[in-house]
């Protein structure tokens, strides 16, 4: 009798530790499953938001917009010499070109070599002593802006590009 007692002490201890278990894995499940939910299906309203504008703006006369940024990549890095105090360097140069709207996109696009052209001319005037400084880089981008809003303007009539960016820069 005492055995039986014993067992059933056991058995009913084992159910105990079952339940929790059980209470446990539903909700491991229910947290799991309302996760999913929100990586699944949160991220739809501001889809939808953010659909919107780009629809305005495509509707809109084809003028430049403030937040209708498009860039521009070089089709190749620019690659010259520069001299230095002790020895000429070598620099590798990869730009895009910040644009204001489709028709500035297509219009550069359409005027590569001269804007390559224009951009050698520039590049080759520095030295590798400010090239190595964070101003330098800067004044180089500025030089390189001035100089192809000045030549896009006498033969298109609108300075096109808003901004000459430098994605990649090594100087050996």
């Amino acid at each position: 009798m005492a055995a039986a007692q014993e067992e059933l002490k056991v058995e009913s201890g084992g159910s105990k530790k079952k339940l929790i278990i059980i209470v446990v894995l539903l909700l491991l499940l229910a947290g799991g499953g309302a996760a999913a939910y929100f990586f699944l299906f949160a991220g739809e309203p501001t889809e939808a938001v953010a659909e919107e504008p780009s629809e305005q703006t495509s509707a809109a006369s084809g003028d430049a917009e403030l937040g209708n940024a498009l860039y521009v990549a070089m089709p190749r890095p620019f690659v010259f010499k520069v001299p230095g105090h002790s020895r000429d360097r070598t620099v590798q140069i990869k730009v895009q070109l910040l644009v204001r709207g489709v028709q500035d996109e297509e219009t550069a696009k359409k005027h590569i070599p001269l804007i390559e052209d224009t951009m050698l001319k520039v590049f080759s005037g520095a030295n590798a002593n400010e090239l190595g400084t964070v101003n330098g880089k800067e004044a180089l981008k500025d030089d390189a802006l001035k100089s192809l809003r000045d030549r896009l303007v006498s033969i298109t009539g609108r300075p096109v590009i808003d901004k000459v960016l430098f994605t990649g820069f090594v100087m050996q």
